[in-house]
C-alpha cells in the first residue's frame, strides 16, 4: 500500500476535494497551463481562501500577485467576511491589466488595491498592520523580505510563503543558487524564531503557514 502514496497521486487526490470553481477561475487556470505561468493552483488557492475565512481576514498583502489568481481566492474570502482589501503587487503592467479584468469578471475588483511596483517596497510604504501576508516573490529576495513582513503583520495574523520545496531543489546540497538559498534561509528564519507557530503544508510545492504570536 505504501508504494501508492506518491506525491503525484496525493496531489491529484487533493485536487478532487476542491469544490467547483467559477468559470473565470478555471479560465485563469487554463491560461496558466497553456502558457506555463506559475500560479498556486486550485488546491493551494482554496487553502488560502480557507485560512483567510477562518481568521475573518479583512486585509491581505500579496508580495507577488501575477495575473491575480491568488488575489481572487483571498478576495473571495474577504467578500464573505464582510469586506476588506487585498493588496495586489506586480511589476508587469500587462499582468496587472489581466488581473483587473479577471477580478472584475469575478465581481471582486472593488476589494483589490493594485500596485505596479516592487512588492517589498510597496509593503514598507503600506499602512498595515495586515491580517495575512502572502509571500511569492523571487526566491532570492525571500530573506530580505522577512523583517518587513514581521513588522507589518499583526499579532494573530498569518504569514503564508509559497514554494518551500522549490521543486525539490532545496534537497540538492550542490544547488547553492541565490534562489534556492533564499528559500532555505527564510525557512530557517521563520522556523527558528519563537515569535511564530509554524507548519509546512504539503500542498503542491509546499507552503509555510506561520501564525504570529
Amino acid at each position: 500500500m505504501a508504494d501508492r502514496l506518491t506525491y503525484k497521486a496525493t496531489q491529484e487526490y487533493l485536487s478532487t476535494l476542491v469544490p467547483e470553481r467559477e468559470p473565470e477561475l478555471k479560465k485563469m487556470e487554463a491560461y496558466a497551463e497553456e502558457h506555463g505561468f506559475p500560479i498556486i493552483g486550485p488546491v493551494c488557492g482554496y487553502y488560502c481562501y480557507q485560512l483567510a475565512w477562518m481568521i475573518n481576514a479583512k486585509s491581505v498583502f500579496e508580495l507577488g500577485s501575477g495575473f491575480g489568481y491568488s488575489t481572487a481566492w483571498f478576495a473571495k474570502a474577504l467578500k464573505e467576511n464582510g469586506g476588506g482589501l487585498v493588496h495586489h503587487t506586480v511589476w508587469d503592467e500587462k499582468l496587472s491589466a489581466m488581473a483587473r479584468e479577471h477580478l472584475a469578471n469575478l465581481g471582486l475588483v472593488n476589494l483589490v488595491k493594485f500596485y505596479n511596483a516592487e512588492a517589498v517596497e510597496s509593503l514598507k510604504g503600506a499602512a498595515g498592520p495586515f491580517d495575512i501576508i502572502f509571500n511569492d516573490i523571487n526566491k532570492e529576495a525571500y530573506p530580505a523580505s522577512y523583517l518587513v513582513i514581521k513588522e507589518k503583520l499583526r499579532s494573530g495574523g498569518l504569514l503564508i510563503i509559497d514554494n518551500m520545496l522549490w521543486s525539490g531543489r532545496i534537497f540538492d546540497k550542490k544547488n547553492v543558487t541565490e534562489a534556492t538559498n533564499g528559500v532555505r534561509e527564510i525557512t530557517r528564519l521563520v522556523t527558528r524564531d519563537p515569535d511564530w507557530i509554524v507548519s509546512l503544508a504539503p500542498l503542491r510545492d509546499f507552503m509555510i503557514v506561520a501564525y504570529k504570536r
